[in-house]
């Protein structure tokens, strides 16, 4: 038995399905990395954890994994490759730290790959500029959250009818 101490689940939002996103083009920013070790112990990939910042999927995740220490060289390249696209994407083109692509906003156009290997479905990720952005991401509403803010609950504050990284300088 754990004490719980009088938590109140009505002022905390529930956690939201695992699911997959439909395929689609979202905007989404980079809010947590760190490079991990592989299963086998023999490499490391990029952990990177984003959020959805516009439409029906506000405040959704996205996870990605890029094997940038394999034993296999097209493997290595095809992380690198991604990798290079979240610079591009990021207009950060030389980078140090993993956390220099964070809060970002970018365009991930979002895939699903079906099932194998006893795991279920999975998004896939390219990653592109926002202004590459051929169709709007799937939105019904406008964004509710800057950049660098992480959802928030409805307050009685007029919302931009424009999304501050959509707005032109």
């Amino acid at each position: 038995m754990a004490n719980l101490g009088n938590f109140d689940a009505t002022t905390v939002d529930p956690a939201k399905s695992a699911d997959v996103l439909p395929p689609g083009k979202y905007v989404v920013q980079i809010v947590a990395s760190e490079m991990r070790v592989t299963k086998d112990g023999m490499g490391q990939y990029l952990w990177l954890e984003l959020d959805v910042l516009e439409g029906d999927s506000l405040g959704r995740k996205l996870f990605d994994r890029l094997n940038l220490v394999n034993n296999n060289p097209s493997t290595v390249e095809m992380a690198q490759r991604t990798l290079s696209a979240i610079c591009h994407a990021t207009g950060r083109m030389q980078v140090q730290d993993s956390e220099e692509l964070h809060l970002i906003p970018m365009l991930a156009d979002v895939r699903v790959q079906p099932p194998k290997n006893g795991y279920g479905e999975s998004n896939t990720i390219r990653y592109q500029p926002l202004d590459q952005a051929a169709a709007p991401a799937p939105a019904t509403r406008p964004a509710t959250v800057t950049p660098s803010a992480k959802p928030a609950t409805q307050s009685a504050q007029p919302r931009p009818a424009t999304a501050p990284w959509r707005r032109s300088a």
